[in-house]
């Protein structure tokens, strides 16, 4: 694994923008001079090595998905902080395997020796436009001989294809929310959308907020009074379940079908690190996590366990003390050994290693010059080394 200068390519804003990467402009604070998608440089890694992930990050899935099940089985949903309400389903949704499409490891790996898990964002990843599409058309540009970890775009079409017979009548709604101001969630959302139409569904787009209540017959409805049997939602369940609706939601679970699945809510959830470190201490895929303090940690970082963007984060080592800003961590932390993310030319790189189902799919990366992976954090391509 190194880092390499690229020459950017002539208007590469306008070919991003055209490739569904709309928003690069406004996810990225305004006051940087690095742009969110930058390809003066990119990452070039052997084939060896990202063989040797792809056998990493699945065995890292099956430890999750094994981790779920020790928490349904041994009723320790109240370690994630889920609302009693809503335990009950969780579980449920669990024991009925509720199909479930993606996700996203974002793990620190320096070329030299095992990925270590940081989080896994299971319910709404984002950087998915990126990974799939722009990040590969670049590729082919720059590189039109070259190869790259990528098969996001064909694993998603396939998985469509395989859920449609099992999803209900009518046509697949899909939906965001428009609060979100820089359109992310929108082309994120389209792009998917756009998926599932190659795969032969029906699709129909929403805003969460336009979402109805039909009182008399109890169910969900688009603004076109269409019943919605089934949802795919960029709306974090967190979210959900601890607003007013929240409670139709939970109690749809048997007659809608929810994508993701409700009991995507452990895996998204940074409790999981230690319940992950709790069933395989020592593993060489982990790091030391506990909920309940530091224990013996002598360098931690303090994560809420439903923190986004490196938000409410506290890192706690030997003479080095850093927080970030947040509204994060009423609902409690994860504290988790700190390893500083690896320096190369004084940035510094997370793998976000993408799954379609239970599959490893591809690989997206964001380096920042700072110790914690924010939203001033830029986009960067990478490819595999001919042999």
């Amino acid at each position: 694994m190194r880092r390499e200068p690229s020459i950017p390519r002539e208007n590469w804003a306008a070919t991003i923008e055209s490739q569904g990467l709309a928003f690069h402009r406004s996810a990225h604070p305004g006051d940087l001079d690095r742009p969110y998608w930058d390809e003066s440089v990119h990452y070039v890694f052997t084939m060896d090595e990202v063989l040797d992930l792809e056998n990493q990050v699945e065995e890292l899935h099956r430890m999750c998905l094994a981790a779920v099940e020790h928490v349904v089985a041994h009723d320790r949903l109240a370690d994630f902080a889920i609302p009693p309400y809503c335990r009950t389903a969780v579980a449920e949704s669990w024991r009925r395997r509720d199909p479930h499409l993606y996700g996203r490891f974002d793990l620190r790996y320096d070329g030299t020796g095992p990925a270590k898990l940081l989080e896994y964002n299971a319910d709404t990843p984002t950087s998915l436009v990126e990974s799939s599409v722009v990040q590969w058309f670049w590729l082919k540009d720059v590189y039109p001989d070259g190869d790259q970890w990528n098969s996001i775009h064909e694993r998603l079409v396939d998985r469509w294809r395989a859920l449609a017979p099992g999803l209900p009548t009518g046509p697949a709604h899909f939906a965001w929310t428009s609060a979100d101001e820089t359109g992310e969630e929108a082309m994120t959302l389209g792009y998917l959308q756009e998926t599932a139409d190659q795969a032969g569904l029906k699709t129909v787009a929403v805003a969460m907020e336009d979402i109805g209540w039909d009182q008399l017959n109890r169910r969900f409805v688009d603004t076109e009074y269409r019943v919605i049997r089934s949802l795919f939602k960029l709306y974090p369940w967190e979210w959900m379940v601890a607003e007013p609706f929240g409670t139709h939601a939970v109690g749809q679970q048997r007659t809608m079908t929810w994508i993701e699945p409700l009991w995507k809510m452990l895996l998204s959830n940074k409790a999981l690190l230690a319940i992950l470190w709790e069933l395989y201490p020592g593993h060489p895929n982990l790091l030391p996590a506990y909920l309940d303090g530091p224990r013996d940690i002598s360098g931690y970082i303090q994560k809420p366990l439903l923190g986004r963007e490196g938000a409410s984060m506290r890192v706690v080592a030997p003479e080095l003390a850093l927080s970030t800003s947040g509204d994060y961590g009423s609902e409690g932390f994860v504290y988790q050994e700190f390893l500083p993310l690896p320096d190369f030319d004084g940035w510094r790189p997370v793998l976000g290693a993408w799954m379609v189902e239970d599959e490893s799919a591809g690989l997206g990366i964001r380096e920042t010059s700072g110790l914690i992976t924010d939203d001033t954090s830029s986009f960067i391509p990478h490819r595999i080394e001919p042999a």
